[in-house]
């Protein structure tokens, strides 16, 4: 008897998509790394509970010098996730694999860490390291929290629209509006001219980053021209002046939605810099001491 369409599917593809596929790298495997971590974490804390130390706790003991290593190891292979990530592969070590250890194993460094230091700390090179340690991890929370909501807002944003697409869109309006202006009087005709001519994306890092742009000449013309009668040729300049800032609008809610999940980094990066050198310090200073 021939089989039909349906019989000669694969069971691999009569499942569909992997699970896999649509997980984050939070939830990767069921949360791998997040048990790994906590494991790491409990063996650190019941060891620390066991061993008896004379006088107390501390980075010299064998079990400090343990944890410390351990720390250390971690923390390298950690900052290595910026060269993991130019090298895009699938399987057990997919860049989604290595970004949920990353975020669970940097988190299980605060236990570690801590345990390591015995709860002493001072004004030099040991302490510095740790803090530093403890910004980088803050650093990164934020992060996470950062790409686990923006992403959908920018999605939503953007509204089936390129960065591309919308930059067209806002030029369409331009060249409307610069035929538009002119069967208007000289005033109302410079208040559109100065909202053209002004870049509409001035305003430095913290307009990006609040959205509020102070000094918009599109608001300008917008109030200006309100008042200026309700004659046929204002009330389409009008119109597309309206059209003109809701464009705006969405371009600069991109903007700023980019540069809410881009700036981290510009923390989180340097401080790990900072923390490898710290590191070097007092592992050297450490050995030289011993």
């Amino acid at each position: 008897m021939a089989s039909t369409a349906q019989d000669r599917i694969r069971p691999a593809d009569r499942r569909g998509p992997r699970e896999s596929d649509h997980e984050g790298f939070l939830a990767h495997k069921r949360m791998r790394w997040l048990k790994v971590a906590a494991l790491l974490s409990l063996v650190a804390i019941i060891a620390y509970a066991l061993v008896d130390v004379t006088p107390r706790h501390n980075g010299g003991s064998w079990l400090g010098y343990t944890l410390g290593t351990v720390g250390a190891l971690l923390i390298v292979w950690l900052a290595l996730l910026g060269i993991r990530k130019r090298r895009m592969s699938a399987g057990r070590w997919s860049l989604k694999a290595w970004t949920s250890a990353h975020v669970y194993l940097g988190l299980s460094l605060v236990v570690i860490a801590t345990l390591h230091t015995g709860f002493q700390f001072g004004w030099n090179v040991h302490t510095l390291a740790y803090v530093l340690m403890m910004l980088v991890i803050a650093s990164g929370i934020w992060g996470i929290s950062v790409y686990a909501t923006l992403p959908a807002k920018l999605a939503g944003n953007r509204r089936d629209m390129t960065k591309a697409q919308m930059l067209d869109a806002l030029d369409a309006l331009d060249r409307q509006l610069e035929s538009a202006a002119q069967p208007l009087g000289r005033t109302q005709a410079d208040l559109v001219i100065a909202a053209l001519e002004q870049d509409p994306f001035a305003g430095g890092i913290a307009a990006r980053l609040t959205g509020r742009y102070r000094r918009c000449r599109t608001r300008a013309a917008l109030e200006g021209l309100a008042t200026a009668g309700n004659g046929e040729e204002v009330e389409k300049v009008l119109s597309l002046l309206r059209r003109r800032e809701a464009q705006l609008q969405q371009i600069r809610r991109h903007l700023r939605l980019r540069a809410m999940l881009e700036i981290w980094l510009y923390f989180h990066v340097p401080l790990t810099i900072a923390l490898l050198g710290a590191l070097a310090a007092h592992i050297v200073s450490v050995f030289y001491y011993w």
